[in-house]
């Protein structure tokens, strides 16, 4: 019995040199905690904007015939198109900016009703093909295509039966430009950060923690529109590119 209480006698004392020696490692690492600097931070957004000038512009016009017979029909639809690339390139556009489309055909049917009163009856009458073929030009040469859309009423005057659509403007420069306003925005966020931390007082800017570039919006020119997935207008002439970034910074 003594033998057996010796062990336990040495087991409790075991066990409370274990409980001090685990107390003074939670104290040395709550102390060592408690004392490291906090993880300090500014985080700011960041951006630029710039005019750009539409350097193309796409525009699309519909030719468009009827006849009670098909092949008349599209020959007078190969006519109309004939004379519009005629008057086109008459303007000065390159036959590689114009490409005719491909044909629709339609039956057309009128309602008609015969008889009266409870013997009236609907049908519909078979009046014919109609036919359409777009024409899609597009051209660097802005200014041209732009006049030839307004002045669509000097198709008319040959016989052709043409409806215009608005003209789509476009920069083709746009992803070499977006690297120059990521850049814009990366620098007016540092500058927004140092003013902040200027006037606070309490420490200085250190180096760049991390970058997270935010959508590019181009927008018709005077818009502060913006989306998260970006907005791409395709309706002005002139645009503004917006673009956002968000920057954190040490401090120190």
């Amino acid at each position: 019995m003594t033998f057996n209480g010796e062990r336990i006698s040495l087991g409790l004392i075991a066990i409370g040199a274990a409980a001090i020696i685990s107390t003074y490692l939670a104290a040395s690492a709550w102390e060592r905690v408690k004392t490291m600097p906090p993880d300090r931070t500014i985080t700011v957004t960041g951006s630029a904007k710039k005019r750009i000038v539409s350097d193309q512009i796409e525009w699309t016009a519909n030719l468009q015939a009827q006849n009670v017979d098909r092949t008349s029909a599209y020959r007078e639809l190969h006519q109309q198109m004939q004379t519009t690339l005629g008057y086109l390139n008459e303007q000065g556009l390159k036959d590689g900016d114009i490409r005719p489309g491909s044909v629709s055909v339609e039956e057309t049917f009128e309602t008609e009703y015969v008889g009266v009163g409870d013997q009236r009856i609907e049908r519909q009458v078979f009046k014919g093909y109609k036919m359409n073929q777009p024409i899609i030009v597009r051209s660097e040469d802005v200014t041209l295509v732009e006049r030839l859309s307004r002045e669509i009423s000097q198709l008319f005057e040959r016989g052709v039966a043409v409806t215009s659509y608005p003209p789509a403007y476009y920069y083709t420069k746009l992803g070499e430009l977006k690297i120059e306003m990521l850049a814009e925005a990366s620098k007016d966020a540092r500058n927004r950060a140092e003013n902040i931390v200027q006037k606070a007082g309490d420490a200085e800017l250190g180096k760049l923690r991390s970058a997270d570039m935010g959508v590019i919006n181009v927008n018709p020119a005077n818009s502060t529109d913006t989306s998260w997935q970006g907005n791409n207008d395709s309706s002005s002439l002139e645009k503004d590119i917006l673009t956002i970034v968000h920057v954190v910074f040490e401090l120190h």
